[in-house]
């Protein structure tokens, strides 16, 4: 049985999975390209980079996706200091879709109904995708507890997923621990209309952060996933390193240079700068952020392959049900 067919605004993708967009430098024109071209929906995270880089990677991305493949999106998000110059440059980019979390802004549906783009929410509650679908969200990305990097909530995704498809009568969209087919199947089976996935990808040929990260996941055993508090005032689950047990303490570390990226930030440490560490290859002294079932990744993949391996899963899964 072949996935059925997802649609938000124009796009409607050979597959139903959205790739998650993760900052910092971590999905950006590479891999959002890359799983375009397999017949999905990229995303680039405008987190942590210049607009003017942001710009480029839309760009770059645009041209490297093949005609009639999928599409690409930015994701933007609300609780940092530059988020409306981001998303009209992103509007004025021409990108396919903003998906936007951290936040909800009344301006930003408004914008991109003005520019005719889809604006999609991460939410974590069916309260809030009823506000979103209200002020104009086209699809609500439900994010669960299993989910890499900040959370916004402490239930289970398959706990909250059905309370959401029920509020609203937009495309709801299943993300946190989403690893395989199977996992794809259950989401749909519950009435999602697609998945997002993060952490799968980051293990790909394609992902654009460095080697020595994607190792940190293929080597990362279950015992070694920790969630901390950061100054964004949320928890974030990432895997252990020097890094993550500096900060479990009441401490502040020092700053070297602000960066005044946060519309609020406790100031305990940077948590740009320790992504922007772990990015640049320093795994061990910054945040690497992951999903709960990261230990399940064995080996880094081509986009494509990822792709192809949960299409068949999904269809022995579908077959099994049957």
């Amino acid at each position: 049985m072949n996935f059925p067919q997802l649609k938000i605004g124009h796009m409607i993708p050979k597959v139903p999975i959205l790739q998650g967009g993760m900052g910092v430098g971590i999905s950006l024109s590479k891999l959002a390209s890359a799983v375009a071209n397999a017949g999905g929906i990229g995303i680039i995270s405008g987190t942590g980079i210049s607009v003017d880089d942001m710009r480029s990677h839309i760009r770059r991305a645009k041209e490297r996706v093949k005609k009639n493949a999928g599409y690409i999106g930015v994701n933007v998000l609300f609780a940092m200091n530059d988020f409306a110059e981001k998303m009209k440059a992103a509007l004025e980019e021409k990108v396919d879709f903003i998906i936007s979390g951290a936040g909800i802004s009344r301006d930003m549906y408004a914008w991109g109904k003005q520019a005719g783009i889809p604006v999609i929410s991460i939410v974590s509650s069916a309260k809030l995708a009823r506000i979103s679908e209200r002020l104009g969200a086209a699809a609500v990305v439900v994010e669960g507890f299993e989910a890499g990097g900040h959370l916004g909530t402490d239930r289970p995704m398959f706990d909250i997923l059905p309370e959401v498809v029920e509020a609203v009568s937009i495309p709801v969209i299943a993300a946190g621990g989403i690893m395989t087919g199977a996992d794809i199947a259950k989401a749909l089976a519950m009435g999602a209309a697609g998945v997002q996935m993060g952490t799968r990808f980051v293990a790909s040929v394609e992902c654009d952060a460095p080697l020595a990260f994607k190792q940190k996941y293929v080597n990362a055993d279950i015992d070694d996933l920790v969630l901390v508090k950061t100054t964004v005032g949320l928890q974030g689950r990432a895997i252990k390193n020097n890094f993550t047990n500096l900060i479990t303490g009441p401490e502040k570390l020092k700053i070297a240079k602000c960066h005044d990226c946060l519309k609020n930030c406790s100031y305990r440490f940077c948590t740009l700068d320790s992504l922007l560490t772990s990015v640049n290859g320093d795994v061990e002294n910054g945040l690497v952020f992951a999903g709960a079932r990261v230990a399940e990744i064995k080996e880094i993949l081509p986009v494509q392959t990822i792709i192809d391996n949960l299409s068949n899963e999904y269809r022995d899964s579908s077959l099994s049900i049957l």
